[in-house]
């Protein structure tokens, strides 16, 4: 998190100017930084001006004659990378959704002195001696917390402290000298693999192509989307013939609609097999080697594998309750996958194919089967979901939870992108909660699918008269939703409008934060996705559809017919949703669950083995295979993609709660939701925010019932 303040007068030119955007003042309205001014070497010097500061606050700290006191050194460092934090934040943003060529080669000079500097300063025995003795003051072995100690803490302090002295335990500060040796070069090593294979997933994602000569091979490919392939084609140099990349925007169109069934399978085994194709941009050998060192890091650290050294930070804690939710849902996934797979050798027939399905199948002749047995076509049904007006239905749905409003200010403010669009939010008092930006388009050089991020985080600052003035945070949803086509606005798939809800709920957590510390800002991996996926259950409640879903032609409100429909073929389809979810994430624990890893390890013989001993149906492959499961080996989801459905255990039963009020914007449980669940950041664990506003532990009923798995009668 970074706090925005006055640097140091020495990094300022004559005048107080210094040329870079991230070293000067910003000037522009809510203090917003000219994102698309910033060059590569105001990155570079913003970052390595950053860390020179950071070093020289902690050797101040250090220094410090005085006896170790909260303020003067858990506090000191909690603020000491203000700069560095915030040159890091913005960088992370732009690669991420505007990578060039320039950006990935400074991230391969900048990520590892990141690296190192981090071991630097965690690995300081005098600065971690001076926030164990603090720590030793407040926190006895047995946890428990004396009141009267000197200075006091308040909550968020206690929290800060001991989340900053865990951070340290847990970086290697008490490790020997050699034991840190080693450990400085498995985090520098799997920092650098990390990355490239990000990158080498970022290439074949985006310049990975099916070309196609002929507008015959297109039957069924409605006509937006052909446009769209006509497009890419020309900017390839092949005007006249059609393209899709492996973004999902261009190429599960095909998959879903074509009745070209070899185009398909070659859309299939292009996208599956992203680092997967013996080329330079292959990550077989890279995902194997991270395996490999990060088990070494967790035996190092005395963990006996690298699950149990991850999930000591997370609300399921171990690796048994892990697979415990997995497998319970593993079962009834299965079973309804096969039952869709009935209905897809049924369709199959009916085009004369008596073949067993295969993976490219899967989605095609499931749409025909649900438009079957529901009279839904959902081409026309995305007819009613026009971006703009989605959007309006997000804010619709905050404003009667919390009282948000939004007033458009692009023309206002600087964007690091032409398409990005920018709100301004106010709270329900009218005071500034927020600067949003919504960047939803994809592009050359964007990841691939949807995120939030934030550009400049809460926090709290001093005023010159010593009072704490809270930092206006801006954040925004980055994802890559159909585009316009031709005379057609861009109109947008049912699974589009849920990604869409679910990335404003995660904005939506971070513009409701109210905290004082960078070490309480974070919560844990299998708790962040709650304010995202609880914010899911609203976009299909009829009142919300009423507000946002009008034909783009007509202006017609969505007929209830077809509400009516949307309902009962909700859940049509999660047998393989869940399955692939499911294989991914099980995978994901298989591997980092292994204490010996094999010299021969093959991470694709590795997948197809284990979820062959689960009775996987063959025509499904986990949502990510391992050599593109970004979550997995790009970091940030380690031995974590479970955590989606951890925390759809707590969204679901979360949602009963307005249910069972017979309101779903009941404005007592909207409230109680914000100050249990969102406001506070990480000052709490995720289990206590929960049970601070449900009054119980979760439970999987919920879940079962919402994904179709089970009847509601068999979970009573």
């Amino acid at each position: 998190m970074a706090l925005m303040s006055v640097l140091a007068m020495s990094c300022k030119q004559e005048g107080g100017k210094t040329g870079n955007p991230l070293l000067d003042e910003p000037t522009a309205a809510y203090g917003v930084i000219d994102y698309s001014s910033i060059t590569i070497d105001n990155f570079r010097e913003a970052i390595q001006l950053g860390m020179k500061q950071q070093k020289e606050a902690v050797q101040a700290i250090i220094d410090n004659p005085d006896e170790p006191t909260f303020a003067n050194t858990v506090a000191a460092f909690d603020q000491s990378a203000e700069l560095l934090g915030k040159a890091a934040l913005i960088f992370g943003d732009i690669s991420s959704s505007n990578s060039t060529e320039a950006i990935r080669e400074f991230e391969t000079e900048i990520y590892p002195q990141m690296s190192s500097h981090s071991d630097d300063i965690y690995l300081n025995d005098a600065l971690f001696a001076r926030i164990k003795t603090v720590y030793d003051k407040y926190v006895t072995l047995s946890g428990a917390e004396p009141n009267e100690m000197g200075e006091q803490l308040n909550h968020e302090q206690l929290s800060c402290l001991k989340k900053i002295y865990h951070n340290f335990a847990k970086a290697g500060a008490e490790l020997n000298e050699e034991q840190k040796a080693q450990l400085r070069e498995l985090n520098l090593k799997i920092s650098e693999l990390q990355l490239q294979f990000s990158q080498n997933l970022l290439h074949e994602t985006n310049n990975t192509y099916v070309t196609v000569d002929s507008r015959d091979e297109l039957a069924g490919l409605p006509e937006s989307n052909i446009e769209a392939a006509a497009k890419m084609a020309k900017e390839q140099g092949q005007e006249g013939k059609f393209m899709f990349n492996m973004q999902r925007p261009s190429c599960n169109p095909v998959l879903q609609y074509c009745s070209n069934r070899e185009l398909r399978k070659k859309i299939y085994d292009a996208y599956y097999n992203r680092g997967n194709q013996g080329n330079e941009y292959d990550n077989k050998d890279i995902a194997r080697q991270l395996v490999q060192l990060r088990l070494d890091h967790a035996k190092l650290m005395g963990y006996k594998n690298c699950a149990e050294e991850i999930l000591v930070d997370r609300m399921a804690k171990t690796q048994e309750n892990v697979y415990d939710l997995l497998n319970a849902v593993w079962g009834p996934a299965v079973a309804k996958a096969q039952e869709e797979l009935a209905d897809i050798r049924t369709e199959m027939k009916k085009d004369g194919i008596n073949d067993e399905p295969e993976g490219w199948d899967y989605m095609y002749y499931s749409s025909k089967a649900k438009a079957a047995k529901f009279s839904i076509d959902e081409e026309k049904v995305s007819e009613y979901f026009e971006i703009n007006n989605v959007v309006q239905g997000i804010f619709y749905v905050a404003n009667k939870l919390y009282g948000l409003t939004f007033t458009e200010i692009t023309d206002k403010i600087p964007t690091y992108e032409p398409t990005a669009k920018a709100w301004e939010v106010k709270d329900k008092d009218g005071q500034l909660l927020s600067i949003f930006y919504g960047d939803y388009y994809p592009r050359d050089g964007k990841g691939a699918g949807a995120w939030m991020s934030d550009l400049r985080s809460q926090g709290y600052a001093k005023d010159a008269n010593g009072n704490d003035v809270r930092i206006i945070p801006i954040v925004q949803n980055v994802c890559n939703m159909t585009n316009a086509s031709g005379d057609r606005p861009a109109l947008q798939s049912m699974d589009n409008v849920e990604t869409m809800f679910h990335e404003f709920g995660h904005a939506m957590h971070f513009m409701m934060h109210d905290v004082h510390y960078n070490a309480t800002y974070d919560v844990e991996t299998d708790f962040v996705e709650l304010p995202s996926q609880i914010n899911e259950h609203w976009y299909t409640e009829p009142e919300v559809l009423a507000v946002y879903a009008k034909h783009y032609q007509t202006g017609e409100i969505i007929p209830q017919e077809l509400v009516q429909k949307l309902e009962e073929s909700g859940k049509y389809g999660q047998g393989f949703a869940t399955v692939e979810y499911l294989a991914a994430s099980l995978v994901d624990m298989d591997l980092h669950t292994l204490t010996e890893i094999p010299e021969d390890l093959d991470v694709m013989k590795f997948e197809q083995e284990m979820l062959a001993k689960r009775g996987i149906p063959r025509q499904i492959f986990p949502r990510y295979r391992v050599t593109n499961f970004s979550h997995c080996m790009g970091g940030g989801y380690t031995a974590g993609y479970y955590c989606y459905m951890w925390s759809e255990v707590l969204d679901c039963d979360a949602f009963e709660a307005f249910k069972e009020k017979g309101d779903i914007f009941d404005p007592e449980t909207a409230l109680k939701f914000r100050e249990s669940c969102l406001a506070p950041g990480g000052i709490d664990d995720g289990l206590t925010m929960y049970k601070n506003f449900r009054g119980h532990d979760p439970n999987i009923d919920a879940l079962l019932r919402n994904r179709g798995l089970v009847s509601a009668a068999a979970c009573k």
